[in-house]
């Protein structure tokens, strides 16, 4: 029986800025520039805004497609481990997310950890949190925050900086074949 959740029904949105946003995030950080500067925030926005309200959108679904794939090949690697995705990466990221406090709002770490389970087993993470409303503006740092850190965990297991990045991009240069 097919859920309400299943990936097929979700819309992708824009994958491929989504996946720009991350990877600027991921070569700051790594560059040590944790902080974003109020120039580097100006451009954020003025990209969000110049987006549109449709645009806008589509990053977001986009942003919750790219935390889909990410946990589906965590969750490839963990099954080849003989272990559950959800038991090693939820709590660490949660753990991530509660030392974030200027980032990342406590309440909106419960959805995070959902939205991450619902991938983990196979849900759309957007038609997932879409039965609890629509987003808020304060939960999109803490996406942002979730999806950088499980680019950032799959960096690590991989031992390369750039391996979300491209398991994404090689993705979508597939989809587009």
């Amino acid at each position: 029986m097919s859920s309400h959740c299943d990936p097929q029904y979700a819309p992708v949105g824009d994958v491929g800025a989504a996946l720009m946003v991350l990877d600027s995030r991921l070569k700051a950080i790594y560059d040590g520039k944790s902080a974003t500067g109020p120039e580097q925030q100006q451009l954020m926005d003025q990209f969000t805004e110049s987006l549109g309200p449709e645009g806008a959108q589509g990053l977001l679904d986009g942003v919750c497609t790219v935390i889909y794939m990410f946990m589906q090949w965590l969750r490839m690697v963990h099954t080849d481990h003989d272990r559950d995705v959800i038991e090693y990466v939820v709590p660490t990221l949660v753990k991530s997310l509660r030392m974030m406090p200027r980032s990342v709002r406590p309440e909106d770490i419960p959805t995070m950890a959902g939205l991450v389970t619902a991938a983990g087993i196979g849900l759309s993470p957007n038609l997932w949190r879409m039965r609890y409303g629509d987003w808020i503006d304060d939960e999109l740092n803490a996406l942002e925050a979730t999806a950088y850190l499980l680019a950032e965990h799959i960096n690590r297991i991989a031992e390369d900086r750039d391996f979300a990045t491209r398991l994404i991009a090689a993705a979508l240069s597939v989809e587009e074949q």
